[in-house]
């Protein structure tokens, strides 16, 4: 109630100014609808990885979810990492603007309810090392993750899902290096018995990530892991 009233006088004094061009905001948010129609949609993505499909393509699969099922259920993810996202994405992981946390958790919370998803038990954010949350002072999934709870009404945590020890870089990697440099390097905790988890983040590129993490919630008896995420590297 505390937050919503906070909101709610905050939108007043301060309107929404659209971030991409200075027009005013639609529907309380940093973004004018015609900025957000121009958005690099995901408009053909593999039904599992969404990897952005050739045009003409047939089926619903891409080649290698069609030789072989990843680790996760499916992975969501409604844009494509192209200008303006790349910039609103980069703004909020290496620039500390957290305002556009509430924008881009927004989008992806509207795509969600717009595929009919089935909610999950928990939401758990990609982690950082300790090291590297250190260095940037905070983790931008974990931002995302919290405003996405917040649109979604789920719960979610820190607490479950770690990262043991230091990697690497994931750009500038091949997909089999990626995967080499994050094997074994995450830890969870499943006392609670989940089943059915999503995994916030920002950005897909090979999704050596996401099969690394699914793989380790799997390991502990969790049946079902879906990846959120904003955007997928075409």
């Amino acid at each position: 109630m505390v937050y919503n009233w906070l909101n709610s006088i905050q939108r007043q004094i301060y309107p929404s100014v659209c971030v991409l061009c200075g027009d005013k905001g639609t529907n309380d948010l940093a973004l004018c609808s015609s900025c957000r129609a121009h958005l690099p949609t995901n408009f053909r993505p593999c039904s599992c990885c969404a990897l952005p499909l050739p045009i003409g393509s047939d089926g619903h699969l891409c080649g290698q979810c069609a030789r072989q099922s990843p680790a996760f259920q499916r992975i969501h993810a409604p844009f494509l990492y192209l200008s303006p996202m790349d910039h609103l994405v980069r703004s909020l992981k290496f620039h500390q603007q957290f305002s556009y946390s509430r924008l881009l958790g927004h989008l992806l919370a509207d795509h969600l309810l717009s595929q009919d998803y089935r909610p999950p038990e928990i939401i758990l954010p990609v982690p950082l090392h300790k090291q590297q949350l250190r260095e940037r002072g905070f983790n931008q999934s974990a931002e995302l993750a919290g405003r996405l709870s917040r649109e979604l009404k789920l719960d979610w945590s820190t607490r479950l899902l770690h990262k043991t020890r230091h990697t690497l870089p994931q750009h500038g990697l091949n997909k089999q290096q990626r995967r080499k440099n994050l094997k074994k390097c995450f830890k969870f905790d499943n006392s609670q018995g989940f089943t059915h988890i999503a995994i916030v983040d920002d950005v897909v590129t090979t999704g050596s990530t996401a099969s690394e993490i699914a793989r380790t919630l799997k390991q502990q008896g969790v049946k079902s892991v879906e990846i959120w995420a904003l955007a997928r590297t075409p």
